[in-house]
């Protein structure tokens, strides 16, 4: 009877607030170990087992949101996306005209009457390229980007779990937008830690969340992802919906129309060269 009251006062919760956690599971480390490990593995045979562990590419087509304060005044742009496991990635922002600001990670990039603008990152390195040229990526941005690709659900599901230096939690349970999830923590030997909430019917993961400190105001910043619409692509079950949250706010909202996996792509796109200084004013032609 106490089980049942308490999953009542989450579910009421939930419907105030979108998203409750649960009290930490009692379970011992061992027990809480094996149980996340478990529930991990049932959400990787849910996304298609080795059909999803061994996908060498990626790309999206479909339309990007950028967000301020969880609002947006924009009607989608179109956007093509390419990702190449391990690190490297190109988003392409297509016939971006009569839009004068990009929200693109925690950045802006002023744009006037063009067309185009591509984000490569490979490896370690970034790099935007506008009708000015080439240049490297923001040092800032570039911080954000990378440190949401060391936490993203590929690297958690294929990098993390086969480190012998993380440590696995089970949380217990968590209403993730009023649905019931299994909540699992991942703890590296640098401290660090990603928390994944995998729905209880499909196993599917529902949200991948992290926390960071900011090195120059100290300030504490929590970044989430959502997936949601999943659908069956080349035996993958695919999220066609990704939100991304920054302290609590939307900030970035990406609609899927089309997703294929490997594909032959060429590894020059996923290279730059660097011929243009953004510190340096233009020349006149």
């Amino acid at each position: 009877m106490h089980r049942f009251f308490a999953i009542l006062l989450l579910s009421t919760l939930a419907a105030a607030q979108g998203v409750v956690q649960a009290p930490a599971s009692n379970l011992n480390d061992l027990e809480s170990a094996h149980k996340a490990r478990a529930v991990l593995d049932q959400a990787i045979q849910a996304l298609g087992g080795q059909a999803y562990l061994t996908y060498e590419n990626k790309s999206e087509t479909g339309r990007y949101y950028p967000l301020y304060h969880g609002r947006t005044n924009s009607l989608g742009i179109p956007y093509n996306y390419y990702t190449k496991y391990p690190d490297k990635d190109r988003f392409e922002v297509i016939h971006l005209r009569n839009v004068f600001l990009l929200y693109w990670q925690v950045g802006n990039v002023p744009v006037k009457d063009k067309s185009d603008i591509v984000l490569i990152h490979n490896g370690s390195k970034g790099y935007e390229v506008t009708y000015k040229g080439t240049a490297p990526q923001d040092p800032v941005d570039l911080a954000g980007y990378l440190r949401r690709h060391q936490h993203s659900l590929d690297a958690v599901l294929r990098k993390w779990i086969n480190d012998p230096g993380v440590a696995l939690f089970y949380d217990g349970l968590a209403i993730v937008d009023g649905k019931a999830t299994d909540q699992v923590t991942l703890l590296n030997s640098q401290n660090d830690s990603v928390t994944v909430n995998m729905d209880q019917n499909s196993h599917l993961p529902m949200k991948t969340g992290f926390t960071w400190r900011d090195p120059e105001d100290k300030q504490k910043n929590v970044e989430e992802e959502i997936y949601d619409n999943y659908r069956l692509v080349q035996g993958i079950m695919t999220p066609h919906s990704v939100t991304r949250n920054f302290n609590g706010e939307m900030s970035h909202q990406r609609f899927v129309n089309v997703a294929k996996y490997n594909l032959p792509l060429p590894e020059t796109l996923f290279e730059a060269t660097v011929n243009y200084d953004p510190k340096q004013p233009l020349k006149k032609r």
